[in-house]
């Protein structure tokens, strides 16, 4: 006997509003009595984090928290379908187990994507749990004749608290503390008290599909920085030293001075000469407002240097470094941890490009080349932000560059020795080391930047959000069909300490509500029952629970359907290095 999931045209990553299709191919080599097939599409974001030493900080009493070291665990169900492989929709809700002959079958199966989180319905959550159809897909099949479909117990789901977001991607970088996984899981029912069902289950990777991308605008998020050189030491002008000197014989030498060169010295023309005015620029950094970088592609940057002040002082652009830094929120219960990731973009040093020269006025801005970094997409181990349940990740972005008044010697190529700017190279003996270029190095950064998955919205779903946003609020009512009450006007009280020609007048009080008895209330709610009935749908006797219709948005991505992006304009994604490897987070006792 063997199972296998095998997927029809499978992609390199599934994402939003995808249709999966695929077969389980079961092998036999012997007559087996099978009751169902059943396949469920399930995603799960988990995590688990220690207690710390000190816990007193969780707002949770001693008594209910787990002791120091003990791990404590939460999983989200933000994907779950189940579909019935076997026997088939057209067969007899009465049919009991078949036997199947020895050989090869084929059990073909279907699921779309959702658009958002299945955990966040907190009413679908609860009536999910234990077997749902019993007696009707296979009845005398399973345990003491118990038909039907065995499910997880979604009222787990209830404890925690939840989010509705869209699907996160696929996730894994922290051993032991977060991941989140989606696969395929089939179960063969097998009939009889002592036969074991049949599982198999295969991992997928998941991104989702990017939000709609505001209009493009001339707007940018920027960064700047300005800054100013020292003043550079000015070269020693004072007379040779008059000490004497002791011969090796004991003799008295004194230095003569060296005679005038073209004539007698004049103390009017005196090589004294005041410091140079040091250079100072304002560097900034622009994103396109709002900032949003997309996966496998290029940073939209821009580097700008502005002068600010007058000075004959040449400045160059000697090293730049671009990191893309990913912070990830682990919430497990009421314990929460950061991680932090870093990606190096760009690091280039050795550079000479000129960034104020010497006939530049004052307030003259310059635009640096972006060939340094425009060539240069993300990894694609950068997952887009994303929020869930108990996970979520958000970037920042980090710009580094260096800056040196005067020329290097390394221009363009090579990397910058920086034990020059010290004095330590051997190049730099019989130099004036008043003339070797300062260097500064400064920071830009981007507080919060956003990262895309670059899957850009079907047009109709887009339009279907954008008539969304547009349509008329939803009448708020009671859980019994009524409109809210409105509430009593305030009445107008003038403020204290305003001056008034004539005595100001007594505090109004708000009129107190008129007491009605318990028969009265009954007729009021009875007469506003009739003026506003509660909307019944066809067979319902009564109203259903007031709770959030869908969204219009997830209303129009269950109609759409055919593939919306095709595999072969999905770019490369690694969130997860092998998705059919065990989990790597420990079991919960």
């Amino acid at each position: 006997m063997s199972i296998r999931i095998a997927l029809e045209n499978p992609p390199e990553f599934y994402t939003n509003l995808d249709i999966m299709k695929g077969h389980v191919v079961l092998n036999l080599s012997r007559h087996e009595t099978v009751g169902a097939i059943i396949v469920k599409l399930e995603g799960e974001s988990r995590t688990a984090l220690g207690i710390p030493n000190d816990n007193s900080s969780t707002g949770v009493p001693h008594r209910e928290m787990p002791s120091a070291g003990d791990i404590i665990y939460e999983n989200h169900k933000i994907l779950y379908k189940v579909a019935q492989a076997f026997p088939n929709e057209n067969s007899p809700p009465q049919a009991g187990p078949v036997i199947l002959n020895p050989g090869q079958h084929h059990f073909p199966f279907q699921f779309k994507f959702p658009f958002n989180n299945s955990c966040g319905n907190t009413e679908a959550m609860a009536k999910i749990g234990g077997v749902v159809n019993a007696g009707g897909f296979a009845p005398g099949a399973g345990l003491f004749g118990l038909g039907g479909i065995r499910v997880m117990d979604g009222t787990k789901q209830l404890m925690y608290s939840h989010v509705t977001k869209t699907l996160p991607p696929s996730f894994t970088g922290f051993p032991g503390e977060a991941e989140i996984r989606y696969y395929v899981k089939v179960t063969i029912q097998r009939p009889g008290l002592f036969k074991e069902n049949w599982r198999y289950q295969i991992g997928l990777k998941f991104l989702p599909i990017e939000p709609p991308r505001p209009p493009k605008s001339n707007q940018e998020a920027y960064a700047r920085r300005p800054f100013a050189f020292r003043p550079r030491t000015p070269p020693s002008t004072a007379p040779p030293s008059t000490k004497k000197r002791t011969s090796f014989f004991g003799r008295s030498t004194t230095p003569q001075p060296p005679p005038p060169v073209g004539g007698p010295s004049n103390s009017s023309s005196s090589t004294e000469a005041s410091p140079a005015t040091p250079p100072s620029i304002e560097m900034s950094a622009r994103l396109p407002h709002p900032a949003i970088l997309t996966c496998n592609k290029p940073i939209p940057l821009r580097l700008l240097a502005k002068k600010l002040a007058p000075s004959n002082g040449e400045v160059y652009l000697v090293a730049v470094q671009i990191d893309l830094i990913g912070k990830t929120i682990v919430r497990c219960q009421d314990l929460i941890n950061t991680e932090l990731n870093r990606w190096v973009i760009v690091s280039r040093q050795g550079l000479s490009i000129p960034v104020s020269k010497l006939d530049d006025t004052v307030g003259t801005e310059v635009v640096l080349p972006d060939a340094i970094w425009n060539n240069v997409p993300l990894p694609n181990t950068v997952m887009p932000s994303f929020l869930t349940c108990n996970l979520s990740r958000e970037y920042q972005l980090e710009v580094k560059v260096g800056l040196a008044w005067g020329k290097p010697d390394n221009p363009q190529h090579g990397s910058s020795n920086s034990s020059s700017f010290f004095g330590g190279s051997n190049r730099n003996k019989g130099k004036n080391l008043v003339n070797i270029p300062q260097e500064i190095h400064l920071p830009l950064n981007f507080s919060n930047v956003q990262v895309f998955s670059g899957l850009t919205p079907p047009a109709a779903l887009v339009e279907a959000m954008r008539q969304g946003r547009t349509r008329p609020a939803r009448k708020q009512t009671n859980p019994n069909g009524r409109p809210p009450q409105q509430q009593q006007p305030r009445p107008n009280i003038p403020p204290q300490g305003v001056a008034s020609s004539s005595r100001p007048p007594a505090p109004v009080l708000p009129p107190r509500p008129a007491v009605v008895n318990s028969q009265q209330q009954q007729q009021n709610d009875a007469s506003e029952a009739a003026l506003y009935p509660p909307q019944l749908q066809p067979g319902q006797d009564a109203p259903p629970y007031d709770d959030a219709p869908p969204t219009y948005e997830e209303a129009m991505a269950e109609e759409m359907t055919g593939p919306a992006f095709p595999s072969t304009a999905r770019p490369a994604y690694s969130g997860v290095t092998d998705e059919n490897a065990a989990s790597s987070l420990p079991e919960k006792n």
